[in-house]
């Protein structure tokens, strides 16, 4: 008889075919890391493990490779991407855990799951390549198990994918200077599967709901980093702001076409120095030259050559912006960003409707704003209240 995950009714439509939801990465992680903690204390086999991902499904996982050790388990979950192409489809994220004299829950990445050697990621030079939410995935699953047998929280898991190492070659990984592995990713829990026709016809239909619901202005991150800093950084709520991913230009040329006035971006850097350059879809196969805009941008802020070629150096933004900082050029180069992207915004909508746009970086915060994004923030504010 098939397994049964719980996601057998999930799945989106393209061409009038079905294409299946799977999990991410960082959902097997946590689910090998809940069984194989059950293991442990129970001292006997788990072969499903049920785990309920952030955005609220339920899943029922098959649990492999049980090893028990004298005082350790380890255990593994199969990706499974849906029908999304992802080269981690069918890799088996293996979980280690045993007993700790710390408190809480030490996380720690094995073989196949690559190391950080560069700044500007989530996680420190020198860590596990294991995401935040992830992270935290694991660390609340296991506290679960801990909690229900009433045993004590100091576990330590490792978390590896063997074959990892060839997998990450096929990533970005390698560029972005995560070496020796793949990242365990995801921030929902789910691969939602989605053609780039699929995608921006969603991201209009919601604009469409918007515009029939009376509004006019719209409050738009490119992605989850965005929604959060929206929340958490700039304590707006969050529940009327929608995502265009990395069609700027697309959800630009809806805005008009459907009469709104306005639009508010709140961006990561790293999204929207490509839109300084005139770049409408920020994903990097279409375009990238991040430290090409951000190195011409501190040029022009007054940045001397040695700091213009170790900002073309760089692998993140949030590296530029350390190198940006150290010379106290930071501010002068958003003076300078920031005109541009509201040039190129206003460019591709043709003067036709106000545009906006707060820059922010997961290190640093806060970067600066276009000239007239004060004015839309009041707005939403008040819309708040």
């Amino acid at each position: 008889m098939e397994h049964r995950t719980g996601l057998e009714d999930r799945y989106v439509l393209k061409n009038n075919k079905r294409l299946r939801c799977g999990y991410t990465t960082g959902t097997c992680a946590a689910a090998a890391a809940k069984a194989a903690a059950f293991m442990l204390f129970l001292k006997k086999d788990i072969r499903e493990i049920e785990l309920t991902v952030p955005e609220g499904t339920c899943l029922h996982l098959a649990v492999e490779e049980i090893c028990r050790e004298p005082e350790a388990v380890s255990c593994a979950v199969r990706k499974d991407g849906g029908d999304d192409p992802d080269v981690t489809h069918g890799l088996l994220i293996f979980a280690r855990v045993r007993k700790s004299d710390a408190d809480g829950v030490q996380i720690s990445g094995g073989r196949g799951v690559g190391i950080v050697t560069k700044k500007g990621l989530w996680q420190p030079v020198g860590e596990a390549a294991i995401n935040r939410v992830p992270r935290e995935m694991i660390t609340r699953a296991v506290e679960e198990v801990c909690e229900e047998l009433e045993q004590p929280c100091r576990i330590a898991v490792e978390i590896s994918a063997p074959g990892g190492e060839e997998i990450a070659q096929r990533t970005f990984n390698p560029r972005l200077g995560i070496e020796g592995g793949i990242s365990i990713l995801g921030t929902s829990g789910i691969v939602v599967p989605m053609s780039e026709e699929a995608l921006i016809a969603s991201i209009r239909l919601e604009m469409e709901m918007k515009r029939a619901a009376g509004r006019e202005y719209l409050l738009i991150t490119p992605g989850n980093y965005g929604e959060d800093f929206l929340r958490e950084g700039m304590k707006i709520d969050t529940s009327d702001s929608m995502k265009c991913s990395n069609y700027v230009g697309e959800t630009l040329d809806s805005a008009v076409e459907l009469g709104f006035r306005g639009i508010l971006f709140v961006a990561h850097i790293g999204k929207f120095i490509k839109v300084s350059g005139g770049i409408m879809n920020t994903h990097s196969r279409s375009a990238d030259c991040r430290a090409e805009l951000m190195a011409a941008q501190a040029l022009r802020a007054g940045a001397d050559p040695e700091t213009v070629r170790r900002i073309l150096d760089t692998i993140t933004t949030e590296e530029a912006l350390d190198i940006l900082k150290e010379k106290n050029l930071a501010a002068q180069t958003m003076r300078e960003i920031l005109p541009r992207i509201r040039y190129y915004l206003q460019h591709r909508c043709g003067g036709a409707l106000k545009t906006e746009a707060v820059l922010f970086s997961n290190q640093h915060g806060y970067l600066g704003e276009t000239e007239g994004a004060e004015e839309l923030l009041r707005q939403f504010r008040a819309a708040d209240r």
